[in-house]
């Protein structure tokens, strides 16, 4: 079939399947690897050289507002994002579109609630804000939940595109693998939070061209915008607004707009790779700023995602290549098969997520180490030897990366539920912050068994859901790795091959289990609040005001000052808070 018709033969797919890169693909995804290493060693041999942990873990707190928000916006827009949102728009339609009204209360509620208590506290690690509040238990207990989460994440993210990549095009898996995990290491381990962000704007910028350029050349082959969405509208693509408040619909306005600003909060209030770019920052206004500046950002890219999938079913109509998987890359390879460049071009967008997402992995997960693990232990420590060890750290975890990748490689159907990790973690983890910060009778033991409750739920549901559904009577379709959402990545909310499979409406244990995944993060944040508040009641902890629990009351109570003066405006609870900080 020509180039703008609306439907696709199989045949075609099959010589899409063949096709394979130009040598000017393959320089453009070379370029983007050694500018990536180059950025890296230029921050290792300038300025301070990387020579304090401040600098190499904390960017020396001297980032300004604008890059700090496009390493935010980069950190967790995976190439397994950038594949799946156009895949669910093309199969669901733009319902998925209504998760943008997630946004606002996502970012504004860590700019004015999470920012000022991890800012002024001048923390390193988001978990050390635990050992303040609660205890140190309670603080390692984060840490090792956190580095579970991040260590089966990070090796999945980096495989999984990789694979696609393989199966599409011909691409070697390995040494995109094996390049992809030694360049991010190297720049990591050798220029710092400082590199990670630069990198991290330099891959924000070739992911927006690769989109971009996927949709303008696709728009135009479909027979331009109008046309595209003409024939969405035909096919009953675009979604108007679905006010069900029923929480086992995968995708309502309730769902997206309420469900996903849990999903935001527990990336971007926090997740330790978030918050440390916060305290990247220059002052705690800059950081406040990031939020505020991430938010069109957020909204360009979801539109990038959803115009991507308009594009896709404008070009195939219902004629998809969806049973073979991979279908944004069929996609890609058949509009840019007579424009050499371009293909690499996506390709250096889809590995510009990966690279983001992983280097930001490592050096987070090297700063808890460092901070939460190592140095309460060694309290002499001189700065020369930390810096060197924290070095070491980022490097050790970029070895892990690539072991967890060969795992990945050969975990078969297991790996879908390794994506979901990441997401069931996350709820837990946020409701242990709030824990902390809303209720100020909350205490150890509540935080502690909170927590761990949240994680038995979170894991019951995730895996009990992802059993129901490969065991069901009814035949579900296959789960494809590239389209399985990373259920804490507000980006990657995309399950395209989760169809409706029955028609009844599940009870008991099942209707559990098919809660839609938007919600996991309210659910099991929720339970480790409960769970907590029921224990801190039960233990009465708080009813002995002993000096040793006077700290955490006074933290408790400056961060519900600091919330009030962030909704009323109000100078003199302004003034109450500050003048608690200094005395604490």
């Amino acid at each position: 079939s020509s180039s703008s018709s609306s439907t696709v033969s199989p045949l075609l797919f099959f010589f899409v399947v063949q096709m394979h890169f130009t040598t000017v693909d393959y320089v453009i995804f070379v370029l983007l690897l050694v500018a990536s290493a180059g950025i890296g060693l230029f921050y290792a041999f300038s300025g301070g050289r990387q020579r304090t942990t401040q600098e190499f873990l904390m960017a020396d707190r001297s980032m300004s507002c604008l890059p700090v928000s496009l390493s935010l916006l980069a950190t967790f827009q995976s190439a397994v994002a950038i594949l799946g949102a156009p895949s669910e728009v093309y199969t669901f339609g733009t319902q998925y579109w209504f998760l943008g009204c997630s946004y606002f209360l996502g970012l504004l509620i860590p700019a004015h609630v999470f920012i000022p208590v991890f800012y002024r506290l001048r923390l390193s690690s988001a978990y050390e804000y635990l050992e303040l509040r609660f205890n140190k238990t309670v603080r390692i207990c984060g840490t090792v939940t956190f580095i579970f989460q991040m260590v089966i994440y990070m090796g999945v993210v980096l495989y999984a595109p990789a694979l696609a990549l393989n199966a599409v095009t011909g691409f070697d898996l390995w040494g995109a693998v094996l390049a992809m995990g030694l360049v991010c290491t190297l720049y990591t381990a050798l220029g710092g939070l400082k590199a990670v962000i630069w990198t991290d704007v330099f891959q924000t910028v070739v992911m927006f061209a690769g989109q971009l350029a996927v949709i303008v050349v696709g728009a135009s082959q479909a027979g331009g915008i109008t046309e595209v969405w003409r024939k969405a509208t035909n096919g009953s693509r675009i979604a108007g607004l679905d006010l069900n408040p029923d929480p086992l619909e995968r995708h309502t306005f309730w769902t997206l707009g309420v469900g996903g600003v849990f999903l935001m909060l527990a990336l971007y209030g926090v997740n330790q790779a978030q918050v440390q770019r916060y305290l990247s920052s220059r002052t705690e206004k800059e950081a406040v700023m990031s939020c505020y500046v991430v938010f069109p950002c957020q909204q360009i890219v979801l539109c990038l995602g959803c115009m991507m999938g308009l594009v896709m079913f404008a070009r195939y109509g219902e004629d998809s290549p969806l049973d073979k998987g991979y279908m944004v890359l069929y996609f890609v390879m058949d509009v840019f098969r007579d424009l050499p460049g371009l293909p690499g071009l996506f390709v250096a967008c889809l590995f510009s997520g990966a690279l983001s997402t992983i280097s930001s992995a490592f050096n987070s997960l090297a700063t808890v180490t460092m901070e939460d693990l190592i140095k309460p232990h060694f309290p002499n420590m001189t700065e020369a030897r930390a810096t060197l060890l924290s070095k070491g750290l980022a490097l050790v975890y970029g070895l892990v990366c690539l072991a967890m990748a060969y795992i990945a490689s050969i975990m078969g159907s297991v790996l879908q539920a390794a994506f979901s990790i990441f997401g069931m973690v996350g709820g837990p983890l946020l409701g242990l912050f709030c824990l902390g910060m809303f209720f100020p009778w909350a205490n150890s033991i509540g935080a502690v068994i909170g927590l761990v409750a949240g994680l038995a739920m979170a894991f019951w549901i995730g895996i009990g859901s992802f059993v129901m559904r490969m065991s069901g009577s009814t035949p579900v379709p296959p789960l494809n790795t590239t389209d399985l959402p990373l259920l804490e990545n507000m980006t990657t909310t995309v399950m395209t091959t989760l169809l409706s499979a029955t028609t009844a409406k599940p009870t008991g244990v099942e209707a559990l289990y098919s809660l839609s995944y938007m919600w996991y993060s309210a659910h099991n944040s929720a339970t480790v609040v409960v769970v907590g508040l029921i224990v801190s009641l039960l233990t009465g902890k708080y009813m002995e005001f002993s000096l040793q629990h006077f700290l955490p009351l006074r933290l408790s109570f400056l961060h519900l000052h600091y919330i009030i003066f962030s909704i009323t405006g109000c100078n003199a609870v302004k003034s109450c808070a500050q003048n608690q900080l200094q005395q604490l």
